[in-house]
C-alpha cells in the first residue's frame, strides 16, 4: 500500500496530496503559487544570512576605480 503524504500549502493552509497530478505543490493553486512569489520579489520574504554589503550605506567602490 502506498503511504499518500499530505503538506499544507505556504499560502492558505489548505491540504494539499503530494503526487504528480499536484501541479503547483507545494502549492494548491496557481493563484497561492503567486502570490507566494509576489512576497519574495517585494522582500516580504527572505532567507536569513550574512547582509549583502553592497546595499550598505557604506559600500564604496572609491579605491577601487582606475583613476584616471
Amino acid at each position: 500500500m502506498t503511504k499518500i503524504t499530505i503538506v499544507k500549502c505556504p499560502t492558505c493552509q489548505t491540504d494539499v496530496e503530494w503526487n504528480e497530478k499536484a501541479l503547483y505543490r507545494p502549492f494548491c493553486s496557481k493563484q497561492c503559487q503567486l502570490i507566494d512569489f509576489g512576497e519574495w520579489a517585494e522582500e516580504e520574504k527572505a532567507i536569513p544570512g550574512a547582509p549583502d554589503m553592497s546595499d550598505a550605506d557604506g559600500w564604496s567602490e572609491d579605491g577601487y576605480l582606475d583613476k584616471e
